[in-house]
């Protein structure tokens, strides 16, 4: 019999057998796990989730995607043939780390319960069937739980907050009245941005101090979603509709700084601080009106670590100088930074000379290795969406920060780059030469991401701000003149009837 003659493989042949390494075993449907917020009947939420990890045959994670197609789905029918009930589900989200983000989204309640079913092809994985015994209720159903220990045991809100505390720390009491005298005198003139609250037996009345308080819509739709899923404490209180934070006065001063409600932070204000207006409305517009949220960005990472292009990246408007030096950088060293600006406002005089860089969809990042997070008029808030990525992210010095920002720590969970940019360069070369290392931080980070930005957990911070915020006020909060009912939306209408069966206080 004729040999063939030995064929030596060349590098990039070698590279991409290194890469895809052994093949993993099998999958096994029996011996996967399934586990979320998203397999309790009481986790009302605008999108449900739960999370499924593969586990091979032998009994190991899955930490990559299964080869092929994806066989993993999930179909979800009423438990009662009678009730026929709209349910979007669309397919698992791919993490390519062996694990998978499984959504749907309710347009209807079902008096019953669901079945939910979890497949590989078509056996059952792990604990599948799972039954959530009815009443299961869509989001716009106004159902309040009236035991809000019971409803924050039923989403395992944590126990602390360190950012809630440490804003908090600064007001012991909060004196209604002193609130009242100062904020519109000192926030709400012609160009304020200030929103006044009050909740009274979990109805939200309010009134608009300025003339700049258009995204109220994002305050009131979040204040309305929780108002229908728990009994608020009844409080008032001002939202902050602006970019920067308001109140800069220290604790020793006299008069003292008030607790004003905003979306950002920095080191010199006292304000407290909310889930951002962006972050808050893609969770309850996911599956709807939006397309990039804390859930589907993590499906849409781009290719695996080996694969992406080895450069730092970033693409954004002109709104902070930085990022104008970060595109200057990026033309004298095109190898290792692709930078562009996409719309200038700020700066329009450098147009010319720096260029206008082509809009890129934001899923499209993650085919670079890192990314550079820059400030934009305050905190970046595309921050959080970055961190659920899988690239690395070299994030500038900030003096601002979101309501995330302490869990996270440099050359922990990212890259920290200098306010000036001076280093980036250099942090992008150590990336490049340390990639194992690199690898590693941005895992870290993307997996503590993934814990802090679970959309059940946003709903457990708002409340846990509304009640120490409540626990604080000297006087009865009221309804004052010029304040009007903000009404809940007319998808509420949907007939939905109010019928627990029993005490939410299940756990996941």
């Amino acid at each position: 019999m004729r040999r063939l003659p030995l064929v030596p493989l060349l590098p990039l042949q070698l590279a991409l057998l290194v890469a895809a390494g052994a093949p993993e075993a099998p999958v096994s449907a029996p011996r996967s796990l399934v586990w979320g917020p998203g397999l309790r009947a009481g986790v009302v939420l605008p999108v449900r989730y739960f999370y499924l990890q593969a586990v091979n045959s032998e009994g190991q994670n899955l930490t990559r995607s299964p080869p092929g197609q994806t066989l993993f789905k999930v179909v979800i029918k009423s438990l009662s043939p009678k009730e026929l009930v709209r349910i979007h589900v669309p397919k698992p989200l791919d993490r390519n780390d062996g694990t998978f983000l499984m959504r749907y989204r309710m347009y209807e309640t079902v008096s019953e319960g669901l079945k939910i079913e979890v497949l590989y092809g078509d056996e059952h994985v792990a604990q599948s069937p799972y039954i959530l015994k009815g009443p299961v209720y869509h989001e716009y159903c106004e159902c309040p739980e009236e035991d809000p220990q019971a409803w924050q045991k039923t989403l395992s809100c944590p126990a602390k907050e360190p950012q809630i505390a440490k804003d908090f720390a600064s007001f012991p009491s909060i004196n209604l009245q002193q609130m009242l005298n100062e904020v519109p005198k000192r926030f709400g003139d012609e160009r304020g941005a200030i929103v006044h609250y009050t909740i009274l037996s979990n109805l939200i009345y309010r009134r608009s101090l300025g003339k700049y308080t258009d995204f109220k819509m994002f305050s009131d739709e979040i204040l309305l979603s929780l108002a229908r899923k728990v009994l608020l404490p009844d409080l008032e209180f001002y939202v902050n509709l602006g970019d920067w934070p308001l109140e800069h006065r220290k604790v020793n001063e006299t008069p003292g700084p008030l607790p004003i409600i905003s979306w950002c932070g920095s080191l010199d204000s006292q304000d407290v601080i909310l889930p951002t207006y962006d972050i808050t409305h893609s969770t309850l517009e996911a599956m709807r009106g939006v397309t990039n949220d804390l859930l589907s960005i993590q499906g849409n990472t781009g290719p695996s670590w080996i694969n992406k292009t080895e450069k730092a990246f970033f693409r954004g408007r002109d709104s902070r100088e930085e990022r104008l030096q970060l595109v200057q950088l990026s033309k004298d060293n095109p190898q290792l930074l692709d930078a562009g600006i996409t719309g200038y406002f700020f700066f329009q005089e450098k147009e010319k000379a720096l260029g206008k860089a082509k809009l890129i969809g934001f899923f499209d990042f993650f085919k670079y290795k890192y990314q550079v997070n820059v400030d934009g008029t305050v905190a970046a808030y595309r921050y959080p969406y970055l961190m659920l990525g899988d690239s690395l992210v070299l994030k500038q010095d900030s003096p601002y920060y979101e309501h995330f920002y302490m869990a996270l720590k440099p050359w922990k969970h990212y890259v920290p780059i200098k306010r000036n940019l001076s280093d980036l360069l250099e942090k992008v070369e150590w990336a490049k030469e340390n990639d194992e290392e690199a690898k590693k931080i941005a895992k870290e980070g993307q997996l503590t991401a993934r814990d802090l930005l679970q959309p059940h957990r946003l709903y457990c911070y708002y409340y846990r701000v509304l009640q120490k915020y409540a626990e604080r006020q000297t006087s009865k909060p009221e309804i004052r003149d010029g304040m009007e009912l903000v009404p809940q939306p007319d998808d509420s209408a949907s007939i939905c009837q109010c019928h627990r069966k029993r005490p939410l206080r299940e756990e996941f």
